[in-house]
């Protein structure tokens, strides 16, 4: 299994959209465990996410407990970026099947899933500062765990920056 972005209860479906879009680019799988805080039709998400979300599959689990039922039938690891998290995603090794979890905007995760998660990264930033946006800090850790674990060198051509 490929690479994947889950994205736990999203609150904004502009970020959605980006952050599925951003899926869709660099061939990674996506998740949503909902509930999400708008309908997954919704024109503002399907507006960010362009024609793209049409050229990707959306694994969708009911609530977190579906995703972690599923995620154990199929052994993947579970890396959480998270303000709390200890090591910096460029510190961090990444594996092929690695699932890639984002928080609410809103609130980020409850405790339940800081404790579920194998790995709980960070994109370190410069004193004073709360966070980034979530589609932002996905697509920097998306982008390095695609770089260790070789997927660039299959992605280039047409539509490359």
């Amino acid at each position: 299994m490929p690479l994947t972005l889950a994205l736990f209860q999203p609150d904004i479906p502009q970020n959605t959209g980006t952050m599925l879009r951003l899926c869709a680019c660099l061939g990674t799988s996506a998740a949503i465990i909902e509930p999400a805080a708008f309908p997954v039709s919704d024109r503002a998400f399907r507006r960010a996410g362009m024609d793209y979300l049409d050229r990707i599959e959306i694994e969708r689990h009911a609530s977190f407990a579906a995703f972690e039922a599923w995620r154990a039938a199929n052994g993947r690891r579970l890396v959480l970026l998270t303000t709390r998290g200890a090591t910096a995603y460029t510190q961090f090794a990444f594996a092929p099947d690695d699932i890639m979890l984002v928080g609410r905007e809103s609130a980020g995760v409850p405790e339940t899933v800081h404790e579920a998660a194998d790995a709980r990264i960070i994109v370190p930033m410069r004193q004073g500062f709360r966070s980034l946006n979530v589609a932002i800090s996905a697509a920097m850790v998306l982008g390095e765990a695609i770089r260790q674990t070789g997927g660039f060198e299959t992605k280039t051509g047409e539509g490359s920056v």
